[in-house]
């Protein structure tokens, strides 16, 4: 088991960037494939991307593909998610997740942080 929690949320223009963060406490960081997903109220989470146990393969969603970047630092046990040229869809909470599986099921990532809130106005 891995213990999750991001942070780098907040309110950004239309346009702007932000860059969340999730630190990873417990078992080997390494040895988790690691995912961001977001959600907005009623609606179910989504997976946005997916970085693997080295950090040599990504997923990215079609949604955030060419604005956000995935990437992770095993020796701060951290994982980022760079988000460029946000817009008020991208608006939700986000969440970081580890999987022991290279996957882009939810139902593989069994560890989660508590979210963060991005907030992107027009």
């Amino acid at each position: 088991q891995v213990q999750l929690v991001e942070s780098g949320g907040g309110l950004v223009q239309a346009g702007g960037s932000l860059r969340l963060s999730c630190a990873a406490s417990g078992r080997a960081f390494g040895s988790y494939v690691m995912g961001w997903f977001r959600q907005t109220p009623g609606k179910e989470r989504v997976i946005l991307a997916t970085v693997s146990w080295s950090g040599t393969r990504t997923f990215y969603a079609d949604s955030v593909k060419g604005r956000f970047t995935i990437s992770r630092d095993n020796s701060n046990n951290t994982v980022y998610l760079q988000m460029n040229s946000l817009k008020p869809e991208d608006t939700a909470v986000y969440y970081c997740a580890a999987s022991k599986v290279l996957t882009t099921q939810i139902d593989d990532y069994k560890d989660w942080g508590q979210g963060t809130q991005v907030t992107v106005s027009s």
